[in-house]
């Protein structure tokens, strides 16, 4: 078994607990002061948790068709379980800025596995920026996915209100690039070249 798929049987068999229990569901998402109190855990815990099928839904077939693309990068660097500490230190880094801005804010929640799988996604897209990724069944350039994708969480996080955390996405997203690099430098080179001999599909 995967790494990649161990963590979806994971996170769909604790997300599918907490939609049949509320109470569950409010003790493992991400609320600041519950952070603040000694509840650190929600750290991590509110990347396995989802506020519905759908959600929870998009957020594993992204995670399975591009994690286990890049699972063999990770095992190839840091051993079997790199992956997975990867992923684990993604939900923690593509949190921590909304806890930075909302300690004090009782009122603030967040859930789901959206920063890390942003992680998975441009770790993908920095080792092969060409290749076609499919939105709504249409072939889109991941590179141009990506830029498409930073616009549009940048936009939505300064407009506010419609209850995602595009904060987490681009911080996961930037975790992601910045962990592969740190990993691997010649990886930046390795992009530069490729962004700059465009062959769709690699």
């Amino acid at each position: 078994m995967t790494v990649t798929l161990a963590i979806i049987i994971v996170t769909c068999a604790v997300s599918f607990a907490c939609f049949q229990n509320p109470l569950l569901l409010q003790s493992l998402l991400f609320w600041p002061p519950g952070v603040t109190r000694g509840e650190p855990y929600r750290l991590v815990t509110h990347g396995f948790v989802h506020a519905d099928g759908q959600h929870l839904l998009f957020n594993m077939i992204t995670l399975y068709f591009f994690g286990r693309a890049i699972e063999p990068f990770f095992e190839r660097y840091i051993g079997p379980v790199g992956f997975g500490l990867f992923y684990l230190g993604g939900i923690v880094a593509a949190i921590l800025p909304s806890y930075i801005q909302h300690y004090r804010d009782s009122r603030y929640r967040s859930l789901g596995a959206s920063g890390a799988v942003s992680a998975v996604l441009f770790t993908f897209i920095l080792l092969s920026p060409w290749s076609l990724i499919y939105v709504f069944f249409l072939p889109v350039p991941a590179i141009l996915y990506a830029a498409v994708y930073t616009a549009y969480s940048f936009y939505g996080a300064q407009r506010g209100g419609d209850n995602i955390n595009h904060s987490a996405h681009l911080w996961g997203a930037a975790y992601g690039v910045v962990f592969a690099l740190i990993m691997e430098p010649r990886l930046w080179a390795n992009f530069i070249n490729r962004l700059l001999a465009p062959l769709f599909g690699g």
